[in-house]
């Protein structure tokens, strides 16, 4: 299947539920272009913060995996040509966009792309099911997880469920639903960072 747009399929690992206080520690992105060209790519990311043993548990990531990994703000500048010109496409898609708009906005870029929410597809394309969490996805569509909780492979999950969809459902179908749901998520504002000139560092 070739996408009429760049496609983004995006996933999180992070130290919490918190965009505004809690830190990224590892992003995955599987990109697919109209051509059909699919790219993927991971990196863990220095938190500069602990991070707690619950989410070390869930994830498989601890402190010592990210001590010296990168910095999001070091990341920032590869990140925004990475997510530009394509749709933002996530599970829960507001939890990680949320996430990548503040860690922008504290390096001074902007995300402003659009975004699709894959829970919100789901519920709209199988109205009749009440569960559309990854786990619950996986089963349903027989999809093949490399991993759980880990960014590349829940990002590569995705990707596997829009193919799926796709094989299974009516394109117009998708289309419709993908056209209704598709938006710029609006988040809070983040206070910007402040340049040595006095101005906003945000560009």
């Amino acid at each position: 299947m070739t996408p009429a747009e760049k496609l983004l399929f995006v996933d999180l690992e992070t130290t919490g539920a918190n965009a505004a206080n809690d830190r990224i520690t590892e992003i995955g992105i599987v990109t697919v272009d109209p051509d059909g060209r699919i790219d993927r790519w991971s990196s863990f990311v220095n938190p500069g913060m602990r991070i707690p043993p619950f989410i070390q548990q869930l994830t498989g990531i601890d402190d010592a995996m990210v001590e010296y990994a990168p910095s999001f703000s070091s990341l920032a500048d590869e990140l925004s040509m990475r997510l530009s010109g394509g749709l933002f496409i996530a599970h829960n898609a507001r939890f990680d966009y949320g996430f990548l708009h503040h860690a922008f906005a504290r390096a001074g870029h902007l995300l402003t792309s659009e975004a699709l929410c894959t829970v919100k597809l789901s519920r709209k394309l199988y109205p009749e099911e009440k569960k559309h969490n990854l786990d619950i996805l996986i089963a349903r569509h027989a999809l093949i997880p490399s991993a759980r909780h880990r960014a590349l492979a829940d990002a590569d999950l995705l990707w596997q469920l829009w193919c799926r969809l796709h094989a299974v459902l009516p394109v117009e179908q998708i289309a419709s639903a993908i056209h209704a749901l598709r938006h710029v998520p609006k988040i809070e504002p983040v206070t910007p960072p402040i340049a040595p000139d006095g101005k906003s560092a945000i560009h």
